[in-house]
């Protein structure tokens, strides 16, 4: 397929970045919690993607950016390594249960590690395979594995009305 002369791949970029930021948004904060975070994780990665677009472009942009995202959340959390206690939540659950749930979800992602918390957004959010997660975040299986079982039983613990009947499937749904 010819290019136009002077056709730098822009506009497929522009097409993507208009087509998936939102989504992409939307994983970023279930990784790192806080939207203003979250942006900024997205921001970054997707100015490595507008560095890399023209080799990027064909295969599957949007594998590409989550992986920036996930580690560098990982990478932004090693560097800081400090928790945000409140003396209350921000938000206040709404007579609904669904809301409960999320909001119980969104709190109990926040307060599990990083990797954990990666893992557990691309197995069950993402809906990726063990080894596609293992690709993104650049672990093993048998890491992923550990990682999600770790995740899962420390998610119990935080919030035990995720493991009922309509627990953490419909939980997973988090909108802001």
């Amino acid at each position: 397929m010819a290019r136009a002369a002077g056709d730098d791949g822009r506009d497929g970029y522009v097409s993507f970045v208009e087509s998936h930021q939102h989504r992409l948004l939307r994983a970023a904060y279930l990784v790192c919690g806080n939207r203003h975070q979250a942006e900024d994780l997205l921001q970054d990665a997707l100015l490595k993607l507008a560095l890399r677009w023209p080799s990027v472009r064909e295969g599957d942009p949007a594998a590409y950016v989550r992986s920036i995202l996930y580690r560098d959340a990982v990478s932004w959390w090693r560097r800081r390594r400090r928790e945000w206690l409140s003396a209350r939540t921000p938000d206040k659950a709404g007579a609904d249960r669904d809301d409960a749930l999320r909001l119980a979800l969104r709190e109990a992602l926040v307060r599990l590690p990083p990797r954990q918390r990666a893992v557990v957004v691309l197995r069950y959010y993402e809906d990726l395979t063990e080894a596609a997660t293992a690709e993104v975040l650049g672990v093993s299986v048998g890491t992923v594995k550990s990682q999600c079982h770790a995740a899962l039983r420390r998610l119990r613990e935080l919030a035990p009305e995720l493991g009922r009947d309509d627990g953490l499937a419909s939980g997973m749904e988090v909108t802001q």
